[in-house]
């Protein structure tokens, strides 16, 4: 359904207005994406893309190269130099102290959500949300505002327990050892890797899956791939999706 809609916003042409413009970098790994909302954004005759990029070290370059207002980009690219999630976001926070940030993701699993939030970007926008809310959260965000698409609104709401309680989430530790888990290492290879015993990385794995609400390592996997994160060839083969094809 997002694809669809993305395609349809590109194969529009509507003339847009030469006036002075919201400046926003645009960063996501998948072209059909950048193609369709490089559309919708171009389309609201009130802002422009100045650049594109597919991953963090292209969007550093961008960044240190050409002035810009926003940035809105996807939660999941892998393969930078600058890596991607949540230490991205924090990384780009301290750089670029003056850049509004907008988060533009599929991403809606309420352990890690209130954590992207709390990094203090600017703006979160769930993919599978109207496209209207891309340059809504644009201007509220250049404007000095915040932003939360409906989707985005209701996963946060929902993470909070009863009392408004904050249910727990993930803690840097227990995620980078899923990512390490997912990538093809065993247990034992990580707490080497680490340097931490093989009883605290197990039970940091069983906390995490916890917390996830994940019962199953297949399930762990496919949670893994649905944010972006490298996981083990052969999983990746026997679960890559089946995209369409024009003739």
């Amino acid at each position: 359904m997002f694809y669809r809609r993305l395609f349809s916003a590109f194969r529009r042409n509507i003339p847009i207005p030469m006036n002075a413009r919201i400046r926003v970098v645009l960063a996501d790994d998948h072209p059909v994406v950048v193609a369709g909302v490089t559309a919708i954004i171009e389309e609201s005759g009130d802002m422009e893309i100045v650049g594109t990029a597919c991953n963090s070290s292209e969007m550093v370059a961008l960044l240190d190269r050409y002035p810009c207002d926003v940035l809105l980009t996807d939660y999941a690219m892998p393969g930078g130099d600058y890596g991607d999630g949540i230490p991205l976001m924090g990384f780009l926070l301290g750089r670029y102290p003056l850049l509004r940030i907008v988060v533009l993701t599929m991403l809606d699993n309420g352990a890690i959500l209130p954590r992207l939030a709390a990094t203090g970007i600017h703006g979160l926008v769930s993919k599978a949300d109207e496209l209207s809310h891309i340059p809504l959260a644009i201007r509220s965000v250049e404007r000095g505002r915040t932003y939360l698409s409906p989707l985005m609104q209701a996963t946060l709401d929902g993470s909070r327990g009863v009392g408004g309680k904050a249910r727990p989430a993930l803690t840097v530790r227990e995620e980078q050892v899923i990512r390490l888990f997912v990538s093809g290492l065993s247990v034992g290879q990580i707490a080497q890797r680490l340097e931490r015993g093989k009883q605290t990385i197990s039970a940091q794995k069983v906390s995490a899956m916890r917390k996830l609400g994940i019962d199953r390592e297949a399930d762990l996997y496919r949670y893994a791939l649905e944010l972006g994160w490298e996981t083990t060839a052969e999983y990746r083969v026997a679960n890559r999706p089946v995209m369409p094809t024009d003739h």
